[in-house]
């Protein structure tokens, strides 16, 4: 199992110790370094700069979101960072909610989020490829436009630029039993959310034999730490925002998963707190025993305990969430 450094997106602003953060995952044999957006800071601009001051370690998105992008867009990013690093890309690609697609991106919500899941991923697979101009008679994204409102002018193109590499490993955020059924047909690899390492085939409903080479990269919030209890607040916020604000009241996909963990009465008692603007209560609403369940917190023997659980399973890459050097170093001598 290897490790991976996940810094998420920017909040109010960049944080002065994330390329510090960066380069020691890097010194300490993690493998790979994963950026995220929302609505504020995006995936490709930040990884860049990380590119620049690292040597090594792999660049991953986790995830790019693919209503912010056209498909040819998102993998232009891909290809040109991919050159500029060395071939280091590992391109996360996720839907997001109808809240952010539309709220913020200002696009309707595909009323088939697999079929526009599964055109994303092709376009962006002939991309790269760069086998024959692009071209797809999609429902969500044909190459040339065919649309009623297009002037019929559209031609077919292949990138300019020669992709680095053809290959470069596309990972998909999937949720839901058949958006994770699909992930496994047609991607590289899979970005779990609140991946159990007790349950994962119960929760998950994954097949017995997983493709060859196929990745599955869950991140996990980790914290070294001595009291349990106060290490878990980190991690009741991030679900409670997650679980509260992050899609509708009758359409929010991280609290379904957390329903299907066994938890959908608590998932919606903290939607409802979120929603009346009672947020710390939402957050104190998150049962601690979930929170531990899907983290690492604790002294160094419970960490190394629980470590072992999540080797047993299918998990190739533990994408690791802490600010802190010593978590990070403390795990890095655990997993070696």
């Amino acid at each position: 199992m290897r490790l991976g450094l996940a810094l998420g997106y920017w909040g109010r602003g960049p944080s002065p110790d994330r390329l510090d953060l960066a380069r020691e995952a890097e010194r300490l044999g993690y493998d790979s370094v994963w950026t995220a957006e929302a609505w504020g800071s995006d995936a490709f601009t930040a990884l860049t700069w990380i590119a620049a001051h690292t040597s090594r370690i792999g660049l991953g998105t986790a995830v790019a979101q693919m209503a912010a992008r056209a498909p040819t867009t998102t993998a232009m990013h891909a290809l040109t960072l991919d050159h500029l690093s060395g071939g280091r890309v590992l391109l996360g690609l996720g839907l997001s909610g109808p809240q952010v697609v539309e709220g913020w991106y200002g696009r309707p919500f595909p009323r088939s989020p697999l079929t526009a899941t599964r055109e994303y991923v092709d376009v962006v697979r002939q991309v790269l490829r760069r086998e024959a101009p692009v071209r797809l008679d999609g429902r969500h994204h044909s190459h040339p436009y065919n649309g009623p409102d297009g002037t019929g002018l559209g031609k077919a193109l292949k990138p300019i630029t020669h992709p680095l590499r053809a290959d470069v490993p596309v990972l998909l955020g999937a949720e839901g039993p058949k958006n994770i059924a699909q992930t496994l047909a047609i991607a590289d690899g899979w970005l779990p959310l609140y991946w159990t390492p007790d349950r994962w085939a119960e929760v998950y409903a994954l097949p017995a034999t997983l493709p060859e080479g196929f990745l599955v990269a869950p991140m996990v919030r980790a914290h070294l730490c001595e009291d349990v209890t106060e290490g878990l607040l980190p991690v009741k916020a991030m679900l409670g925002f997650y679980i509260g604000g992050m899609g509708h009241a009758a359409r929010n996909f991280h609290a379904d998963l957390m329903g299907r963990m066994g938890y959908e009465k608590e998932a919606r008692r903290v939607q409802e707190l979120f929603a009346a603007g009672r947020r710390e209560e939402a957050v104190l609403a998150v049962p601690d025993a979930f929170a531990d369940e899907i983290s690492l917190v604790g002294p160094r023997r419970r960490i190394a305990g629980r470590l072992e659980q999540w080797r047993r399973g299918p998990v190739t890459d533990l994408l690791v969430t802490s600010p802190d050097p010593a978590t990070l170093r403390l795990l890095a001598e655990l997993n070696s």
